[in-house]
């Protein structure tokens, strides 16, 4: 039996359903972006993608998440 999936990337199979896009181009987005606040990442995903704010507060949250792991 496989382990459930927790936390933001539990929003995973539902943004990809519900926006049409592969999750590693909404990450490859976020860290494209000049925007390095949480908040500020959200409300742009928000307002210039149309995300709702869950779905974009999980993607910047993990994709945060990664960008710190990798500094460790």
């Amino acid at each position: 039996m496989s382990a459930q999936v927790k936390g933001p990337a539990s929003y995973f199979p539902s943004i990809e359903k519900k926006y049409g896009r592969p999750v590693a181009e909404w990450k490859d987005l976020i860290r494209s972006s000049p925007l390095t606040r949480h908040m500020e990442l959200v409300a742009w995903l928000k307002t210039d993608h149309g995300l709702g704010h869950g779905h974009a507060n999980a993607l910047v949250a993990h994709t945060l998440a990664e960008r710190t792991a990798t500094r460790s």
